[in-house]
């Protein structure tokens, strides 16, 4: 059967051969397959869009018209339009809820309104830092901006370790004051 040619297999498929039959589906299972699978993604609807191809195949076989095309490009555009039409009708799956809420879409972007409540803070922040003698503020920065130990800052400035570990401790215990303060206002 397999040195026939494309078009005597689908007449004998129109005919209810069936080692006809066999022989053109085993021929052309694969591409009608592929193609179904390519279009819909999914292998359990590409499956019965190959079989409901087949079988439009074989109930159209007296209608295959070899001038307008050959027999593998009618099997695949009935194929195409199955896929198609499978895509427009399937309908979206069912979710629940819960389950979509379990997921914890949040973002990690901060709202506009904690950017603004942000800012005011950084504002009363630097408000209340300007009001802290020179020193302390430079210990302050270096220890809580930039990262350094009170050694880094003891070495820095000149001065010894427990200056500078005073000088941090005073000016946090200020800032933690004027901040406080305000809050209160």
């Amino acid at each position: 059967m397999w040195a026939v040619s494309d078009d005597a297999l689908l007449a004998g498929l129109g005919t209810g051969d069936p080692d006809a039959a066999a022989a053109f589906v085993q021929r052309f299972q694969r591409r009608v397959f592929g193609l179904a699978i390519t279009i819909v993604g999914d292998s359990r609807a590409a499956e019965d869009i190959a079989q409901e191809a087949f079988v439009r195949a074989w109930r159209n076989a007296g209608a295959y018209d070899p001038r307008r095309g050959t027999v593998v490009t009618w099997l695949l555009t009935i194929t195409r339009n199955l896929a198609i039409d499978a895509v427009r009708v399937r309908r979206p799956a069912v979710v629940d809820p819960d389950s979509i809420l379990a997921l914890n879409l949040t973002s990690s972007e901060p709202l506009p309104e904690e950017l603004a409540a942000l800012r005011d803070d950084a504002d009363r922040m630097c408000a209340a830092m300007t009001r802290l003698p020179a020193e302390q503020r430079r210990a302050l920065v270096m220890a809580g901006l930039l990262g350094h130990t009170a050694r880094e800052v003891s070495e820095a400035e000149g001065i010894p370790l427990g200056t500078a570990k005073t000088r941090i401790r005073t000016a946090l215990l200020r800032l933690r004051s004027a901040l406080t303060e305000e809050r209160a206002e």
